[in-house]
């Protein structure tokens, strides 16, 4: 099926998403970098902050694996990797921010260019390979931060990618146990199609090892791959229930390209994981077989392909009890966020017709 991007004639779409991918001669890494760094700018200017809340946050609140989110449009790991920008975020609409993933190692990830904009698709490819400072520095400027930030903060973990497979819990505890202190709750990662085996993580006994390292302290949540068949997902979902995990995120980044428009299918063809309007179906999928194989015990944060407020209302209907913005974010602004936000407050009554007393009685 062939992508058909919704057109929005939003101020962000007409002005300034133009001028953000001409950063950098149009490399979507350098455009993310330059961003970042002027939203963390922002956490010394209060009052900037606080104009952008009341433009764009919205209170919509649910509780969800025992956490108050003030309302359930999350922004999804990658986009804040080490936590830089933290106080923008919430002013920007999000109802809980993850940052990461993260590793116990600080690591380089992939050479550049890994970052692809495709535009006329609505997607991203990205074969990043978690480059991050590492779980320690992470912890440092997490402890360093202004409090309260006002949003639960999540926070993805990831395997280093000089670890050994065998080697991977004690990977994943290391970067735990230096977090495990600022997090709301943790997301094991164990799906990106970017670090060599890293899938593999997903089968049964490696899962079942993680898990029983991992559960015990915050809530830890699963985030696993659109690419899985469903008797595979029928079976890491036997895991998670049986080893208490908090939930589900559904999905990471596909290896598919179905849904490419003709103009994106060259240079969408690369290695990489795909994100974007081409994964919404997908997402959507797994989103409603995890919801109806747990029968709801496991809640799912769903993600993968929402660009507009149908998509999200879609994936909440799907079963998703919280949604992730990335590619959408990208694409559309924080206008999205407050959009998405808006659409889950719950319908006003129409008020009362008042009716002419009569005459007369």
């Amino acid at each position: 099926m062939t992508a058909t991007p919704r057109r929005g004639g939003g101020w962000f779409e007409r002005v300034a998403r133009a001028g953000l991918f001409r950063v950098g001669g149009g490399d979507a890494e350098a455009a993310h970098e330059w961003t970042l760094r002027r939203l963390a700018a922002l956490a010394g200017r209060p009052a900037a902050l606080a104009v952008l809340r009341r433009r764009y946050a919205v209170a919509a609140p649910r509780t969800v694996f025992g956490v108050d989110f003030p309302n359930p449009v999350g922004l999804a790991a990658g986009m804040d990797k080490d936590g830089v920008a933290l106080p923008a975020w919430p002013a920007l609409g999000f109802g809980f921010v993850e940052v990461g993933t993260v590793t116990a190692r600080p690591q380089p990830g992939n050479p550049r260019p890994r970052l692809f904009r495709l535009p006329d698709s609505e997607a991203v490819v990205n074969r990043m390979g978690f480059n991050n400072s590492g779980a320690e520095a992470l912890a440092v400027r997490l402890a360093a931060r202004p409090r309260p930030l006002g949003v639960p903060l999540g926070i993805s973990l990831g395997k280093s990618k000089v670890t050994p497979l065998d080697d991977a819990v004690g990977d994943y505890l290391a970067s735990y146990r230096a977090l495990r202190d600022h997090g709301d709750y943790f997301a094991v990662n164990v799906s990106s199609p970017n670090t060599p085996g890293l899938r593999a993580l997903q089968d049964r006994a490696h899962l079942d090892a993680l898990l029983t390292a991992l559960v015990g302290g915050p809530p830890v949540l699963v985030k696993i791959a659109p690419d899985l068949t469903e008797p595979a997902i029928a079976e890491l979902l036997e895991v998670c229930l049986a080893r208490g995990a908090a939930g589900v995120i559904a999905t990471n980044t596909t290896l598919a390209r179905d849904g490419l428009t003709p103009a994106d299918r060259e240079r969408g063809a690369q290695a990489g994981g795909l994100s974007g309007r081409p994964l919404a179906r997908r997402a959507r999928e797994v989103v409603a077989f995890v919801h109806r194989e747990t029968g709801g015990r496991l809640p799912v944060v769903g993600v993968g392909g929402i660009v507009d407020p149908d998509d999200a209302a879609r994936m909440f209907d799907a079963g998703a009890s919280l949604v992730q913005l990335y590619t959408g974010f990208v694409y559309r602004g924080p206008a999205l966020v407050r959009a998405v936000a808006r659409g889950t407050l719950p319908a006003r009554p129409a008020p009362a017709r008042s009716v002419p007393a009569r005459e007369g009685g």
